[in-house]
């Protein structure tokens, strides 16, 4: 699989950027709404984890089959398609205050969002390779920002009536509006070719691997450490400054990961922020107080969120512009593995003394020592080429 883009010029990204960005505070406004207005509709509260199981759910079978839709509409045309999905799926939420049919919704809205993200990725993947990670870097910058705001209209904007609603269909409508009205390139259907199965075990091993420990522990994170910090006697009030934290963490290491990616293998870079991660993880375990547990979890942000945009360079590097589409539609596949498993691993670590902390640690160091031997064969390899 030998690439050819080398020679092309820089592509026009901005519209996929943007609309990304929009997706972003609507969802994550979304996703933190669902369990709060669950009573207001009548709903019984336990209903929440299941809501969040169909829709991971859907994102897995998603990444599998969304890549028909890509070859045929564009990636243009089935980014809007995906996002008046999306819009559908939440409209019929207020109308139906059913328990079976939000729980077909949101298992609908995983399938587009899938899509969002195939779609998304493989348009910022072709192009210059060199400019591949200063791109993913943006997306990845984009789409936590866009979240972080979301998670901020729960206070402006509020829990109850139709006026959450109205904010998530603002945003979603002026994303489809930057994609109908911006210009952008976008590759060409044309160019899209599923990978075989023979191909697809020739993938780089370290990436599917980095993709599926990524899902492994932010599926953890999102989902217990809330629960894992109320655990440790932390106020309420501290709660959404610490998570934000978290999220500053991954924005600032965006911009790094470009930069280093030019003196560092990626595999090595890999296994370097997840040493960055189990040094944060020591940090929060070795010093009480807030402002240590401030800074092990904004550390540990920065090593957590910085694995998947690594890991889907590392794929498709040297890999025909062809093959891109279906490469990151199998690491989001490996990432959704991941994120539907790591939440009940870690449900067992929970009641332990190192609770939550305890699998990150767990998780991270063993992944770096696999990131760290998988460097030295390649770095073996290429001196028994070139030596």
């Amino acid at each position: 699989m030998e690439n050819t883009l080398s020679t092309e010029p820089k592509v026009r990204i901005s519209a996929p950027v943007i609309a990304l960005a929009m997706y972003a505070i609507a969802s994550g406004y979304l996703m933190s709404l669902i369990p709060l207005m669950l009573t207001h509709y009548g709903l019984d509260t336990s209903l929440a984890s299941w809501l969040a199981s169909s829709f991971y759910a859907g994102l897995l079978l998603g990444a599998l089959a969304i890549e028909p839709l890509v070859t045929r509409l564009g990636h243009r045309n089935g980014f809007v398609w995906c996002l008046g999905t999306l819009i559908t799926t939440i409209a019929i939420m207020p109308a139906i205050p059913d328990a079976s049919v939000w729980l077909l919704a949101r298992f609908v809205a995983g399938v587009a969002v899938a899509g969002v993200f195939v779609v998304v990725e493989s348009w910022l993947l072709h192009g210059n390779e060199a400019d591949r990670a200063k791109r993913v870097g943006l997306y990845m910058g984009a789409f936590y920002g866009g979240s972080s705001l979301g998670q901020l209209c729960l206070g402006f904007v509020g829990v109850h009536g139709v006026m959450p609603f109205v904010a998530i269909f603002t945003a979603l409508l002026f994303a489809v509006g930057v994609l109908l009205l911006i210009k952008s390139d976008q590759p060409s259907s044309a160019e899209i070719t599923p990978l075989s199965f023979k191909q697809i075990t020739k993938l780089n091993h370290a990436a599917i691997m980095g993709c599926i420990v990524s899902g492994l522990t932010l599926g953890a994170v999102y989902g217990l450490m809330p629960l894992e910090l109320i655990q440790r006697g932390i106020a309420h009030q501290h709660l959404g400054g610490l998570m934000a934290l978290v999220i500053l963490g991954a924005m600032a290491v965006q911009p790094l990961i470009p930069m280093l990616s030019r003196y560092l293998s990626r595999t090595l870079l890999m296994a370097l922020f997840c040493l960055l991660g189990v040094a944060a993880i020591s940090l929060t375990l070795s010093f009480a107080g807030l402002y240590a547990l401030g800074a092990g979890l904004f550390l540990l942000g920065m090593a957590l969120f910085a694995l998947y945009p690594v890991a889907i360079n590392l794929a498709c590097d040297n890999l025909d512009a062809h093959y891109i589409v279906s490469a990151t539609q199998i690491m989001l596949f490996s990432y959704s593995l991941g994120s539907v498993a790591g939440p009940i691993i870690a449900d067992g670590f929970i009641l332990r003394e190192q609770g939550l902390m305890g699998y990150l640690f767990t998780c991270l160091l063993a992944t770096s020592i696999y990131m760290l031997i998988a460097s030295i064969k390649l770095k073996s390899k290429a001196k028994g080429v070139y030596g």
